[in-house]
């Protein structure tokens, strides 16, 4: 499977500590839980429960989350070999591939790569020219 994809999926990537999973948790369900506020209804009680429960456990027994922080860590990672390939594929031929169309319609070439027949060479002179091959003694 690692000659198939461009992207190294082999790499380890760790999941975050089990507090901040809890914590952010809980931040997530008590929004959910405060959100029909703004709209004049009464809380979504259950969501406030869930929020208490992940807070609860997050400061008190944060080991107690490590199956759920690993599931949603490979969620997170599933989603990123589904969404990170669709995203930039989405970006390359709605951005790329449009401006390439509108510039050979328009007869631009910025990298030079028109086969030219007639051409000695496609070498292009610089002018002015550059520095002295004697200044480039030591580039690195």
């Amino acid at each position: 499977m690692a000659g198939k994809f461009h992207e190294d999926y082999a790499r380890e990537i760790e999941a975050g500590s089990e507090k901040s999973f809890g914590v952010v948790f809980a931040v997530v369900f008590a929004i959910i839980g405060v959100f029909p506020l703004w709209k004049a209804g009464d809380p979504a009680y259950w969501a406030l429960g869930i929020s208490a429960v992940f807070l609860v456990l997050a400061l008190a027994r944060p080991a107690t989350l490590k199956p759920l922080n690993r599931l949603w860590h490979l969620v997170g990672l599933g989603l990123a070999k589904v969404v990170n390939p669709l995203v930039l594929g989405l970006m390359f031929f709605f951005t790329i591939t449009p401006m390439a169309l509108i510039m050979r319609m328009m007869g631009k070439d910025p990298l030079r790569l028109r086969f030219e027949p007639d051409a000695e060479s496609y070498w292009i002179e610089r002018r002015p020219p550059g520095p002295e091959p004697e200044t480039m003694n030591r580039q690195f």
